[in-house]
Formats: C-alpha cells, sequence, structure tokens
C-alpha cells in the first residue's frame, strides 16, 4: 500500500507544477496600479556623509510598458534628492511614465555610484514571455 501512496503523492505534486505553470504561462498580468514606488529612505545622505558606501537602494529598478510603467519616485529623505534632470525637495514625489522599452540610466544622488539604472521590458503579450516574466520577478524578489 505505500508504494501506491508514494505513486499518488507524487503524481499530485506533479500536477500541481504543471498546474502553477500553466496558471503562469495563460493568466494575464495585471497589478491594480501601473506605478512601482522606489523611496529614498529618511537619512540616506546622512549615511553617505557618515562615509557609509554599502549601497542601501537597489542600482535598479525594473518595469514592463502596459503593467508597471510608471516609477513613482519619492525623497523620504530630510535633504533635496537630485534624480536624473529632477530635483526633489524632502517629502516630494515625481511621476515618471515610460513607453519604450529600453535600459535608461539617470544620474541619482541618494546612490553611492551617483546613477541608478531603469530597465523597462516589453509587456508580455505571450504565454511563453509571461511565464519567463514571472519567473524573473520570482528570482528578483528571491535576489
Amino acid at each position: 500500500m505505500r508504494p501506491f501512496r508514494k505513486r499518488a503523492s507524487l503524481g499530485l505534486a506533479a500536477a500541481a507544477a504543471v498546474g502553477a505553470i500553466a496558471w503562469a504561462a495563460f493568466i494575464p498580468v495585471t497589478f491594480a496600479s501601473r506605478e512601482e514606488i522606489f523611496e529614498i529612505p529618511k537619512g540616506t545622505w546622512a549615511q553617505r556623509m557618515a562615509g557609509n558606501k554599502v549601497e542601501i537602494l537597489p542600482s535598479h529598478v525594473f518595469l514592463t510598458l502596459g503593467i508597471r510603467d510608471v516609477l513613482l519616485l519619492k525623497n523620504l529623505d530630510d535633504v533635496p534628492q537630485i534624480f536624473g534632470p529632477t530635483l526633489m525637495m524632502p517629502g516630494q514625489s515625481f511621476r515618471l511614465p515610460f513607453e519604450m522599452a529600453s535600459s535608461y540610466q539617470f544620474a541619482c544622488t541618494a546612490h553611492a555610484s551617483g546613477q541608478m539604472t531603469v530597465v523597462v521590458d516589453e509587456q508580455p503579450d505571450t504565454a511563453w514571455r509571461r511565464l519567463v516574466w514571472r519567473t524573473r520577478r520570482l528570482f528578483r524578489a528571491i535576489a
């Protein structure tokens, strides 16, 4: 009786895996908002001035056309921050929409390196692209 239970458990696990892959491939990608929020935390400038060279903010932001294609920058720090050509005062927000898939480099005073990269991907419009898109997001979230 035990070998049957083992096979049944493996069969159920395989069916669940196939079901998850089918869901990831065929269900359209949607979010409640098209904005991806990027917050500059309070104390960022003070840490940099104290000599902390460790990057506390991600150097890359990943967006997807038609899904999350508006970068919402929020300056929660006590000092003004520069992002690209924009000066953001403390407490100020700035929305930056993207209309073309590409990799964009911006000057950013909140980063120790002085720059940030925004990677905008095409909308995943086929089952295979949705599966790849969801897999990439999963690995980015884990890393």
